[in-house]
């Protein structure tokens, strides 16, 4: 007798929202939980350094004619539903525009960021982060950036075929 085992129901981003904080991080990749391992220091260093300075590009502005807003790494995008799919870029930026046009500050952001930065980890493979800048874009991110601290470059994704490598 051959007994079928279900697979795991789906889990929803507001189910995601709902979880108890146990420390660990999550991201939800189309119905599929995924813990994801606190970053080294030097990952923490450079993500913070981002987003302090792209926080001081918009300091001139006042705070209600700013471009947009920055996002830190815990925040939550919710890019695809059925399955969903909630993502923590290391770094957001949003327009201002979209940022008012939320109807719940609570929740996930719904949609992608204009901008998504991800800061590559020893243990990430660039083929990984590639994937993921893609599902960004696919979601309506303008650009991504995949800044590797080893390689000292910065990898600027405006579109699969639009993939610009910086180096100082």
């Amino acid at each position: 007798m051959h007994i079928m085992v279900p697979p795991p129901a789906a889990v929803t981003a507001d189910e995601l929202l709902a979880m108890p904080h146990d420390g660990t991080r999550h991201e939800l990749v189309r119905g599929e939980l995924r813990a994801m391992s606190p970053a080294g220091h030097r990952h923490g260093r450079v993500a913070a350094e981002i987003a302090f300075q792209l926080r001081l590009w918009l300091q001139p502005w006042p705070q209600q004619d700013r471009p947009g807003v920055v996002y830190a790494a815990e925040t939550g995008f919710w890019i695809e539903r059925d399955p969903d799919t909630v993502r923590a870029p290391d770094v957001a930026f949003v327009t201002r525009s979209r940022v008012a046009s939320l109807a719940d500050p609570h929740g996930f952001f719904p949609g992608a960021p204009d901008l998504a930065v991800e800061v590559l980890s020893p243990s990430d493979t660039f083929h990984t982060v590639q994937q993921k800048a893609f599902q960004w874009l696919d979601a309506g991110a303008q650009v991504v950036w995949v800044v590797d601290p080893d390689g000292d470059t910065v990898t600027v994704i405006r579109a699969r075929d639009a993939i610009r490598v910086l180096q100082p």
